[in-house]
């Protein structure tokens, strides 16, 4: 499709661009957890508190604020979800302990539940193309993740401070292109009530993709969460390392991830993915040096690449009719799996620094497991075809033919 036939392209492109601050924003802060925990003397565990309370509190905001996007509007609650941001990560600059610093990125979290329950809504709704849009909203994400971690390791140099306040500028400048330039759908929608959210979990293949992106959401934030204390870097060298795994997951999503899909299908590149990941896993815990460890966080961040350019997809697909709804069940699930991964590796960690990717490996294998048992029912529900089901249904025609009884000849 021609993209100048898209009559929203300004409204587009600004939301993918708050978007992209949202999650630069969100990124500074992996170079500088290794520093954070240095400077206010915390253990690895309490220095994941950072990230697991920013998810726990994402996670369960996704359900009012997207209530509230219905009844209020979606511009409101995204410009309302970036101030909130800003004004967390400014605080969280001048804070003195894991206790105010955990409660700020709570409140980040709420904020930026605001804006996720939002902005894809809104891009889809704005645009005739639903796939461009998802792939130039999960591009923003990839190269936010890739720019982010640059930042906060160039920042994080001069102090841990500097990049939370920096961040806050970003939700400023986020908050201007927001209030200018975002607007609403052209078509007003109904309020979304509670029970539309739940009653989406009642589909078989909206369920089994839920909860193959839950054990993959939980070994994403595992990653991203507990390498940089893994790792063992200084502050500017954790920060490349970060954006080289950032350019993997861009790469992942905006030269492989949707092609690869038009090849294979969406559910069979999922799969590729989670396949990728898990050997990722079980090479970092296996890891004898920096140098492979490096190595394998980049592939790993194509294979996430590879995934996440699909997945938000699928759920739009396989969910309610109602958008909203399907975004606010689907990111229900994201990030609530995700919340308890950092924190679980931290403790972990303290008994062995490569057990956190075994528990990961191990969930990601329970979550591949449920995928090649299942996946037919997500693909059927999305219109594609698999792979091995062809195979399957193959040998059973060939082994129905051979049971039946040969007729006598004349």
């Amino acid at each position: 499709m021609d993209r100048r036939t898209e009559p929203h392209r300004s409204a587009i492109y600004a939301t993918t661009l708050v978007a992209f601050l949202a999650i630069a924003g969100i990124a500074v802060v992996d170079p500088i957890l290794p520093a954070i925990g240095t400077a206010i003397g915390v253990t690895a565990w309490q220095v994941e508190l950072l990230f697991t309370a920013y998810i726990a509190v994402m996670a369960v905001g996704m359900i009012p604020a997207t209530l509230a996007s219905g009844r209020f509007g979606f511009k409101p609650v995204l410009v309302a979800g970036v101030s909130v941001v800003g004004l967390a990560a400014i605080a969280a600059s001048f804070s003195n302990d894991i206790v105010q610093l955990s409660v700020l990125r709570g409140v980040w979290g709420l904020g930026n539940a605001m804006f996720f329950a939002t902005a894809m809504v809104v891009l889809v709704n704005l645009a005739n193309d639903r796939e461009w849009v998802v792939g130039l909203f999960e591009t923003a994400l990839g190269l936010g993740f890739a720019v982010g971690p640059l930042i906060g390791g160039l920042l994080g140099e001069i102090s841990w401070r500097l990049p939370f306040f920096v961040c806050g500028m970003f939700m400023v400048l986020a908050l201007l292109v927001a209030a200018r330039k975002l607007r609403e759908p052209t078509h007003r929608q109904p309020p979304v009530r509670l029970g539309q959210i739940f009653a989406t979990y009642r589909r078989p293949a909206f369920i089994i993709l839920c909860v193959v992106t839950a054990a993959y959401n939980f070994v994403f934030f595992v990653v991203l969460g507990y390498t940089p204390l893994f790792l063992g870097l200084d502050v500017i060298p954790l920060g490349l390392a970060f954006t080289g795994w950032g350019l993997g997951l861009a790469a992942g999503i905006l030269l492989v991830g949707h092609r690869l899909a038009h090849r294979i299908g969406a559910v069979q590149t999922v799969g590729v993915a989670l396949v990728g990941l898990l050997a990722c896993m079980v090479l970092f815990a296996t890891s004898t040096g920096t140098v492979e460890s490096l190595v394998v966080l980049v592939v790993a961040g194509l294979c996430m690449g590879l995934a996440n350019a699909n997945l938000t997809d699928l759920a739009l697909g396989l969910g309610s009719t109602d958008r909203r709804v399907a975004t606010g069940a689907f990111n229900l699930v994201r990030w609530g799996a995700a919340a308890p991964a950092p924190i679980l590796a931290g403790k972990l960690a303290e008994h062995g620094l490569a057990l956190p990717f075994w528990v990961g490996a191990a969930v990601l294998a329970v979550g591949l497991l449920v995928y090649l048992t299942c996946a037919h029912l997500m693909a059927a529900g999305y219109g594609e075809r698999l792979l091995w089901s062809r195979w399957n249904r193959a040998a059973r025609q060939a082994e129905h033919s051979a049971e039946e009884p040969v007729g006598e000849a004349y």
